[in-house]
């Protein structure tokens, strides 16, 4: 294997785990303290009243594809998803965009270079070949 292919594969590899682990602890979430999800699913997506069990569900729904996208297992679904998933959560926090300097406004543009990152690894994910099921 090149050298320049490899590096790509390593690099798309920590894009794929890195991704997965900010994704996984967001899915924890729901299972750990799903109170605090459904405050956010409130917030974000204007979906209010939903209960542990709902959680618990889109938590379960969440951890399937989150570990079919860490095995690089069809790809263009599991890789779609998350990008999905994480466009949905960048662009609902619109107005924390607006005011960057109240309150911890500024952390949700580290959403923007995450979003790239899953995008890339999108449209590159025929070349994600390191640790992935065929």
């Amino acid at each position: 294997m090149a050298l320049q292919e490899n590096k790509l594969h390593i690099s798309l590899l920590l894009i794929r785990l890195t991704v997965f682990l900010v994704m996984l602890m967001w899915t924890l979430d729901k299972f750990i303290n799903p109170e605090h999800a459904a405050k956010v699913y409130e917030k974000f997506y204007f979906i209010a009243g939903l209960g542990h069990l709902t959680m618990y569900v889109i938590g379960c729904a969440e951890l399937v594809v989150l570990l079919l996208f860490v095995v690089g297992y069809m790809k263009k679904y599991s890789y779609g998803a998350v990008l999905f998933f994480h466009g949905v959560s960048t662009f609902s926090s619109f107005k924390q965009y607006l005011h960057p300097f109240e309150g911890a406004n500024l952390l949700f543009f580290a959403a923007w270079p995450m979003l790239a990152a899953c995008l890339a690894l999108f449209i590159l994910r025929d070349s994600d070949k390191k640790f992935t099921v065929n």
